[in-house]
Order: structure tokens, then sequence, then C-alpha cells
């Protein structure tokens, strides 16, 4: 008897040409992944997967949204056509009253009028790799020939502006513009940014001490650097600037899940499915020990719900250490993403978060002001109609 669920919660992080990108980042963790497809030259996910992948995640999707994340590697290489194949597969499987929604991340380099106008038409969300001013995105970000990016990038955020598209900036905080707070927000704010992400740079370091590179950000850096942003954002940008972190902080205010998977309080709900059709428990757990199975054999929705995938979002809650369960803010952060929990408690508990320091700082930092809007909500709360 097939399983009914009543509610599934899932974004896929489908990559159709797999690792491959036309750029050389410095600290890009998903380059390496080619070695998973050693014998296979054609990185560009097949007509045939690619109408198998969308027709199994419109089918396992139980909300009347349906969203496809495009990834990559640069998504943009698999050439404009297969975007319009796409497109023309979601349409077919659509469901009546349904709506499709699509997001695209992009370094942003290869974006041009056609790019810009196809994307618009069809509603694309976009969001581009940035990592500040020019000086502070060249440091990391470079083409195969070791030249900086910034110019190029900063052309494809134009191009999307120009067609209507203001695009998300995710960028990555790393040892280098973590020193520049100010300057990498003002920065975005000065180009017209309205929605910001910033994404820790923890890079694990392979030998005997088990340390981090000279790349990733400190963990007390990181903290420093949300608080100082976060004060720029709250005596200037209120309702002018949406930053990602700052929204799932004060979702706590209202009682709400979070939306981003590394806070939540398990993970598993966005895997990845590779351009081969391989399904893997998350973007930063592509290895064969997380593996976990192929749409062309099993079904998109028998996979999000199969024992090992759900064992693999449990994980996360179950190995947290006393000193979370503890911690004051721990409704913020819920230990944050797994990937980085690889140091000692002080207690000497393993499984701490290698950014607690940091995110711990910043949270308390940003608590009052998460209290004042719950106080301020449930006052309004109690004054309404109806209340007694």
């Amino acid at each position: 008897m097939k399983k009914v669920v009543d509610k599934r919660e899932f974004q896929v992080f489908a990559k159709p040409v797999g690792p491959l990108c036309n750029l050389k980042c410095s600290y890009c963790y998903y380059l390496g992944k080619h070695q998973l497809f050693e014998g296979s030259y054609n990185y560009k996910m097949s007509d045939a997967i690619l109408e198998q992948y969308i027709r199994q995640h419109i089918e396992a999707t139980t909300d009347s949204n349906i969203f496809f994340s495009w990834h990559g590697g640069e998504p943009l290489m698999a050439g404009i056509d297969f975007y319009r194949k796409a497109l023309s597969l979601q349409k077919k499987y659509k469901p009546a009253g349904s709506k499709i929604i699509n997001g695209i991340q992009t370094n942003g380099t290869l974006l041009n009028g056609e790019w810009g106008k196809l994307l618009a038409a069809n509603g694309f969300i976009a969001g581009i790799s940035m990592d500040g001013p020019a000086r502070l995105h060249n440091w990391y970000r470079k083409a195969k020939n070791f030249e900086g990016t910034y110019s190029k990038v900063r052309l494809g955020y134009e191009i999307l502006r120009k067609h209507g598209i203001n695009p998300e900036i995710l960028c990555v905080v790393n040892a280098e513009n973590v020193k520049f707070p100010l300057e990498v927000y003002r920065h975005f704010r000065a180009i017209g940014a309205e929605y910001i992400t910033f994404l820790p740079l923890v890079e694990r370091e392979t030998g005997s001490d088990g340390g981090v590179s000279k790349r990733s950000v400190g963990a007390p850096d990181f903290g420093i650097f949300l608080s100082k942003v976060f004060d720029e954002w709250t005596a200037n940008d209120i309702g002018l600037i949406k930053v990602q972190i700052f929204e799932e902080a004060a979702r706590t205010a209202f009682s709400q899940d979070h939306t981003l998977c590394i806070f939540k309080v398990d993970c598993g709900g966005v895997p990845v499915v590779e351009h081969t059709g391989d399904f893997y428990s998350c973007d930063h757990y592509v290895t064969p020990d997380y593996l976990v199975g192929n749409i062309a054999k099993s079904s998109l929705a028998s996979l999000l719900d199969s024992r090992r995938q759900r064992k693999f979002g449990r994980a996360k809650s179950q190995t947290l250490p006393l000193y979370c369960r503890e911690c004051n803010v721990l409704a913020m952060c819920n230990g944050e993403c797994p990937k980085n929990r690889f140091i000692e408690t002080p207690a000497g508990e393993p499984g701490l978060n290698y950014l607690c320091e940091g995110y711990k700082y910043f949270f308390n930092h940003c608590l009052p002001f998460v209290n004042s809007v719950k106080e301020a909500w449930q006052a309004r709360v109690a004054r309404a109609p109806g209340r007694k």
C-alpha cells in the first residue's frame, strides 16, 4: 500500500551540469566532485533524466507552489535551451491550480540579454555570488586564468536588474572580507541590493590537527561581522533590505519555524539531484557515503521519505551536545549545519559547531531587538478585535 504524506517540505538542489564551472574560486567545495563521475565526460543532464526529475519533483510536492532550484557548479553552463526544455516540461506536468517557481544560483559571469529576457519572462528568482566590492570579491573569486571576476559579475548583476530581477546576493564571508563588515554591506546597499545572505566559509584541513584553512572565517570574527552589519541595518535599512540571518533570528519572535535548513531543528529537506539522477542527502554531503539512490530507479518522493534520508535529518538534533541544549539562543541556532560540528564543548563533549562562539555572540547581540519585536507583536495581538 502506498504511503500517503500529508505535507512534504523539501528543496532539491538540481545540478544540471554537476560540478562544472567556468570559474575557479579558491574556496569552492564543489569543483572536486568530478571525481565521483570518473570516466564520464558529459556532465550535462540528459533530456531523459531532466524529464524524470521534473515529473517526479512535481509529483513529490504536496503544496500548490512547486519550487525548482537550479545549482552548480555553474548552472548556466547547461545552456539556455536546457532551461527552455525544462520550462516546457514543467508546463507539461504542471497540475491545475498549482504555481511553478524557478530559482537559479549563478556566478553571474555568463549572463547576457538573452538570459535576462528568459529568466524575467518566466519569473525566475535569481541568486548571484558576490563577496563585496572588487578588491574583496576578487581575493578568492577567480577565473581559470586567475584574474578577478568582479567586473563580469557586476555586469551580470546589472543585466538581471535591467530585466526587472533584483537578485539575492550570496556573500561568502571569509578570512579577508570579514575584516570589513560595513564596507561589504554598504557596497551591497549602494548597488541596490534588496536581499542578502551571508555564508560563513569553513574549510576543514586534512592535517593531523583537524583545523580549518587560512581562508576560513574565524568564529569570533564572524559574530562581530554580523553584529556590526546588524547595527547598520537596524539604524537605516529595516524594511528596505532583507538579510537572511536577521530574518531567521526574527522568526523566533513569532514562534515560527526556520526557513533556512541550517537553523532548523532537523535537516534532510535540501538534498541534491546530480546530472546523473543520483540523489545525495545534502549539498555538503555529496560523497559515496551519502548517496541514497537514483531517480531512474526510485522515485524522488521515495528517496525523500526513505529511512536513510530521515535518519540523516534526525541526526542533527539527536547529536546536539548538552552545551547547545542548555544555550539561551538555542531556538535561533539549533546547532547550525552538522558539517561544521567538529570541535568540542568546554566540557570536552564532541559535536560543537566551529562557529558557535560567533553565532552565540551575534544572536545575543540581536536578542534585545528580537524580544522588543516579540513584545510589540504580542501586545498587538492582545488588542486585536475579538480578543478577551
